[in-house]
């Protein structure tokens, strides 16, 4: 069978998976990597282990792929939004990967607010001004390191990284990819000059932004033929749409992960009035609006770690993590929705849409006596449901309804997160059989570079789905009324929350030891000093 292979590094992953015409997967790799976190709010990746996790990976999927007779017929890469990393005039990293997750420029971020300029920006560029972004990231350089900033010759981010390693062809970068950094004009398809000032940036050290369909060469080395087209693809969360078969009108996907987002296809370039959804780019005429959430499966891990701590369950003995889970979600289930009136605002890692404010933190409302575990953990998801909820209110809002919703992830394969998203945002769920959707959307979208696939709305047609979970109307109401509480609630506690920060000591680093930045390459640091 011919094939393509669909290579998608994500921020402690990199998935490797090959697909056949019609979608179906017919191998799966998975080489894993640590998240640094030298210090609070920094959250940074080795580019060295980044680049060969994908080397490995493509190797890998590529071997299956032979052992099974298989033809690779091209390469698609995928890449996780909003990071940003020094390179050299050869495109070698001078320096760790700041992830999305990174949130040092949450000063940089607060005067880009401060002085108005942000509506304007988020127009344009259709990135939120937020500490994510790489308009931030690097204001962060120009007031911290501005020699570093004005001395390296390229700065780039996870894609740019990779095909330093997969191909060589120039400094490249695609669409989807520049248009989430907040650097880039999407309308007038350009690199924005005031984005470039306040990031203190010039238009020759970024990239020259292609089309996600272009082709480029892979390099050699890796063992496929020669004549093996490499696409260059486009980011994660857009990719993860076309992965699901989200792509007709109507029809969103949701990402159930450690973190979660909610998107949706659209025609043109589109850009809300209230600020409060990125456009990202799949193609040249396709594009994808949403929001993404900090925090999803990662507030169920923590409440496990937190309420389930040194817990036995008869018969449980050495369970994982993961089983510890969905025990967890299991015992939710006995709580009501509505969790007997308990509010949470699950903002363990700040949060992002519908507000992008830096800032936010957790909490929980209506605590009482009578509340149990079984209470705190069902709030948990109730909370993170009701955020994306609000952030398909914005759909709304701009003439872009939804009809059906497609899901993915880890989360999304709990009976409990699927009927309580079904219910917040009073929409059929489907969750999707693929077990990798961006990977795969990266292996569709090659078929639409090579011309098989010249429709992409067919996509829904090719991504299998189980039977659709359908809201409960008494359940959908009450979240509805609830709704306008989590908004309130949450922007009435800012005051409280950045006083609070004044007062607590900073966290502990999950990490012993920073990844370096370099005046050589990464690789010539001294030994030991790599995360």
């Amino acid at each position: 069978m011919d094939v393509v292979i669909g290579i998608d590094t994500g921020t402690t992953a990199t998935k490797g998976l090959a697909a056949g015409p019609d979608g179906e997967v017919r191998a799966l790799v998975s080489v894993h990597y640590p998240l640094s976190v030298p210090a609070s709010g920094r959250a940074e990746l080795d580019p060295a282990r980044l680049r060969d996790a994908a080397c490995k990976a493509l190797t890998d999927v590529a071997a299956e792929c032979r052992e099974r007779g298989d033809r690779v017929v091209a390469v698609s890469l995928s890449a996780f939004l909003h990071a940003v990393v020094p390179l050299d005039a050869a495109g070698r990293p001078l320096g760790p990967v700041v992830t999305w997750a990174d949130s040092r420029a949450a000063g940089q971020c607060e005067r880009i607010l401060d002085t108005g300029r942000a509506h304007d920006l988020q127009a344009r560029t259709g990135t939120p001004v937020h500490p994510m972004s790489p308009l931030t990231k690097l204001a962060w350089w120009r007031d911290e390191d501005p020699v570093t900033l004005r001395d390296t010759p390229r700065w780039g981010g996870v894609k740019e990284l990779i095909l330093g390693a997969l191909a060589d062809e120039g400094f490249l970068v695609d669409l989807s990819i520049a248009s989430g950094t907040g650097l880039y004009d999407i309308h007038r398809r350009r690199w924005d000059p005031e984005a470039l000032e306040i990031a203190g940036v010039r238009p020759e050290q970024l990239a020259e932004v292609v089309p996600t369909t272009t082709r480029l060469r892979l390099n050699p080395a890796l063992g496929l033929p020669a004549e093996t087209p490499l696409i260059i693809g486009a980011a994660d969360g857009p990719l993860a749409n076309l992965g699901v078969g989200a792509t007709p009108a109507g029809v969103a996907a949701v990402s159930l992960g450690t973190s979660g987002a909610l998107r949706t296809v659209v025609d043109r370039p589109t850009v809300d009035a209230a600020g409060r959804l990125f456009c990202y780019a799949l193609t040249e005429d396709r594009w994808v609006i949403g929001g993404a959430v900090n925090n999803a499966g990662s507030v169920v891990r923590w409440a496990g770690e937190t309420f389930a701590a040194g817990f036995e369950r008869p018969g449980a003995e050495g369970e994982d993590a993961d089983e510890r889970d969905a025990a967890l979600l299991t015992e939710a289930q006995n709580a009501p929705p509505g969790s007997d009136g308990l509010l949470c605002l699950p903002y363990l890692l700040g949060e992002r849409a519908p507000w992008w404010r830096p800032g936010l933190r957790g909490a929980y409302l209506g605590l009482r006596r009578e509340h149990g575990r079984a209470h705190l953990v069902r709030a948990a998801v109730e909370g993170v449901c009701q955020q994306l909820a609000l952030v398909r209110d914005s759909f709304d809002a701009e003439g872009c309804p939804v009809t059906e919703v497609r899901a993915t992830g880890g989360a999304a394969a709990s009976e409990l997160w699927v009927s309580v998203l079904a219910a917040a945002l009073d929409l059929p769920v489907s969750v999707a059989d693929t077990p990798e959707g961006t990977a795969l959307g990266a292996c569709l979208l090659a078929r639409h570079a090579l011309g098989e696939l010249p429709d992409l709305e067919r996509a829904a047609a090719l991504v299998p789905t189980g039977k659709p979970t359908r809201p409960d109307p008494a359940a959908a109401e009450l979240y509805a009324r609830l709704r306008p509480l989590v908004e309130k609630s949450a922007l009435a506690m800012r005051d409280t929350v950045t006083e609070l920060d004044r007062l607590a000591p900073p966290p502990l680093p999950t990490t012993e030891k920073a990844i370096p930045v370099t005046r050589g390459r990464v690789d010539d640091a001294p030994e030991g000093a790599k995360a």
